[in-house]
């Protein structure tokens, strides 16, 4: 990484970079030489839940951390997971990774993470445990919610100012988890079977960018194993790539319980060894380590290079003071200007998937009486989900964010429909003293409600018979944090709590119901997709998510979210199921390779539910003219597009590089072929009804022996170059 990651500071001259990068590096090569090896020891391990030892005599701090993506999670007891439970822990709950994707915008996400960081100093943390920027291969896995795309490029994009933006505020971020996280299921055992190709083009680049272009200062290991190794003591990713190949000379730091082996993790790149567990001084990298190293098994060396990663780390965050350090700032939390940035990216991120006869928006002025159904009306979602769990300031829900927007001259009713049986447990930490046994996680196995039964068709039969007196009927459904969650796979994409007998008998009794879903993955829509006359979706939005979607279904905001990710028919559509495996416990092979989402649906014509990149607006965009140009070694794409409809709004432009058939490189197989769509460059625009505009796209790379095909979704291409 070498001085890349000041690039982005706002400084005059890389002179003065580099000069500054080698005096950073000269003195923490002179701290490190006047340590004990019991002092070395103390700082790469946890000698708390999330906080490593300091050193008091030379003023060495202990490096805290915090999870995570979505907010600063609330404060633990040190040695056990408890939560302190005092009031100053409550934070900005902000939109999960996948709303800030489905934003398609790289300036939101520097807010957001921005936002973050402020809160990460603010609470007194040097390194926040975000983002998370695995690869969605299958949209089974529990944690999608933290990721961003399917598209590595896409994740890159975003992530990068995502990471600028919480690094500014001199809080390192830390991306995970490197690399193929992609189930939950058996994930401290399961070993990845994937070809170099496949790894090289899907599952690394976005950590590439991140780290290399983005300056992450840390990164975290993943659970899995990779080639036999496991990722947080793996030779060919921490040593051959991550610091040979890429020249990356940040933290390395481990998931907790990620490591199993001293020798192991003593002899590779990791820097840093965290777990759930209290028996600090028997982590593998703790007395373990001291002991193999006075008796000479482990060179003393190589634990000097891990405290003098951790020391220079400490010193770009301005973590020790004296010889003209710089003052480290101090950030805040819950700030009026931290619930705007949030309410912004939620505004954003809302998709609306469908619209006939332009049924949406609502008009608030002509609705008196609307009946809410569903759960997930009322449903808070910030203290589920596992390590992303929030202690939020407030969660504003959908009734209560309709209901507010409204105000009280529209009546405005809630009908449960439907019972999910239990309710997330409040965010105490304690699941995470159990979270590695029986392999650190599982296919869920929930009942889906069949104890229920007859309770539900009382909800239903009540909100049905109840549709018949409101003018306006919405939906509200979807999943939750008991399907959403680290530590647990989906078994399937239906919708769970008989929510799809519901939805079609609301349907059938009033077929202007309006279908919302809030949820962290796609669902199956089929039974009742074609009947609705509108869906718009939402993932986990955050604290002022209820407003968001209040404002989005009554026009007072245009949608303009996009899918970031392909929403299949059903699972086996997906090229994880139909070619690869998934969810396996031992080994699980991606036997389809660079396939991946809408690659493999665009090269070998599997038609999704809805496409990669979809999102519908209240007004239409008119794509007018689009050039390809080179210069200085860029390509890029100028594109002039008009807004010919009755509402102000953005539009997404985005560029695939486009190729006829399924296109061999050499010999025949899977493994030979390219995709015939590629993503390689967007743009979002905001246009005033009837006003015009002109966008300049910078490419992944120079166009060769393609086309470029310029749209608004991966299918509805409106220009070809």
């Amino acid at each position: 990484m070498s001085a890349e990651w000041l690039m982005f500071t706002p400084v005059l001259k890389i002179e003065d970079i580099v000069m500054k990068e080698n005096e950073i590096k000269a003195k923490a090569r002179a701290i490190a030489g006047q340590l004990t090896l019991e002092e070395k020891i103390g700082m790469i391990h946890g000698s708390h839940l999330f906080a490593t030892k300091g050193v008091e005599r030379l003023g060495i701090p202990p490096l805290v951390m915090s999870d995570g993506p979505m907010g600063v999670r609330q404060e633990f007891e040190p040695d056990h997971w408890k939560a302190v439970g005092y009031s100053d822990d409550y934070v900005t709950y902000l939109p999960c990774n996948s709303a800030l994707a489905a934003t398609w915008n790289r300036e939101l996400a520097s807010a957001m993470g921005s936002v973050l960081g402020e809160e990460s100093r603010g609470r007194g943390k040097d390194v926040i445990l975000a983002p998370g920027i695995n690869i969605k291969r299958s949209p089974l896995c529990g944690r999608n919610f933290e990721y961003f795309s399917e598209d590595p490029y896409l994740t890159g994009e975003l992530a990068v100012p995502f990471i600028q933006g919480v690094q500014q505020w001199d809080v390192a971020a830390c991306v995970k988890h490197f690399a193929a996280n992609n189930q939950e299921t058996q994930r401290l055992w399961v070993d990845v079977e994937i070809d170099e190709k496949a790894l090289r083009e899907i599952y690394l680049p976005a950590f590439y960018e991140c780290l290399i272009r983005g300056g992450s200062l840390t990164v975290m290991g993943a659970y899995n194993k990779i080639y036999r190794e496991h990722c947080c003591q793996s030779r060919y990713l921490l040593e051959d790539i991550l610091r040979k190949e890429w020249g990356y000379d940040g933290v390395v730091i481990s998931d907790w319980g990620g490591v199993h082996d001293t020798e192991l993790a003593a002899a590779s790149e990791l820097d840093i060894e965290m777990s759930v567990t209290d028996n600090f001084n028997e982590y593998f990298m703790a007395d373990p380590l001291k002991k193999a190293v006075e008796q000479g098994i482990i060179p003393e060396e190589k634990v000097d290079k891990k405290v003098i990663h951790i020391l220079t780390l400490m010193l770009r965050l301005h973590m020790i003071e004296g010889n003209g350090q710089k003052i480290r700032k101090n950030g805040s939390y819950n700030t009026p200007e931290h619930r705007r940035a949030a309410l912004n990216v939620a505004r954003e991120s809302i998709i609306l998937l469908k619209n006939e006869r332009n049924h949406l928006p609502l008009s608030g002025e002509k609705v008196k009486k609307i009946l809410l159904v569903g759960e997930n009306a009322e449903r808070i979602h910030s203290n589920g989900g596992g390590s992303a769990e929030i202690k939020a300031l407030y969660e504003i829900s959908p009734l209560m964010g309709i209901k507010r927007m409204l105000g009280g001259s529209v009546q405005v009713d809630f009908a449960k429909g439907y019972d999910s049986g239990k309710k997330e447990a409040e965010g105490d930490g304690s699941w995470q003293e159990k979270s590695l046994e029986d392999g650190g996680g599982r296919t869920e196995t929930q009942d889906r409600g069949e104890n229920l039964s007859k309770q539900r068709a009382l909800l239903r039969e009540e909100a049905v018979k109840l549709a018949g007196k409101y003018d306006t009927v919405i939906f509200i459904g979807g999943l939750n944090h008991d399907y959403d969650s680290e530590g647990l796979d989906r078994s399937d994409m239906k919708l769970p709590y008989e929510q799809d007998v519901l939805i079609k008998e609301l349907l059938q009794a009033r077929p202007d119901t309006i279908v919302v879903l809030i949820g962290g993955s796609p669902v199956e829509m089929g039974e009742w997709a074609e009947s609705a006359q509108s869906i718009v979706w939402s993932y986990y939005v955050g604290m002022e998510g209820g407003y968001a979607l209040a404002e989005v279904l009554f026009g007072r905001v245009n949608p303009s979210g996009k899918l970031p990710e392909t929403f299949y028919k059903k699972h086996t559509d997906c090229s994880a199921h139909c070619i690869g495996e998934f969810a396996k416990e031992e080994s699980v092979a991606y036997r389809e390779g660079i396939f991946v989402g809408y690659r493999y649906n665009e090269t070998f014509g599997v038609e999704p539910r809805f496409c990669f990149g979809h999102g519908l607006s209240y007004t239409e965009f008119v794509y007018e003219d689009a050039q390809y140009h080179e210069k200085d070694e860029k390509a890029y794409v100028i594109c002039r597009i008009a807004n010919a409809g009755a509402y102000d709004g953005a539009e997404t432009v985005q560029i695939y590089r486009t190729m006829e058939g399924p296109i061999l490189n050499e010999g025949k197989g899977l493994g030979k072929m390219k995709p015939v769509k590629e993503l390689i460059g967007f743009g979002k625009i905001y246009l005033a009804a009837g006003k015009s505009g002109t966008l300049r796209i910078e490419l992944k790379e120079r166009m060769e022996g393609c086309r470029l095909a310029v749209g608004s979704s991966v299918k509805d291409i409106k220009i070809l170059i």
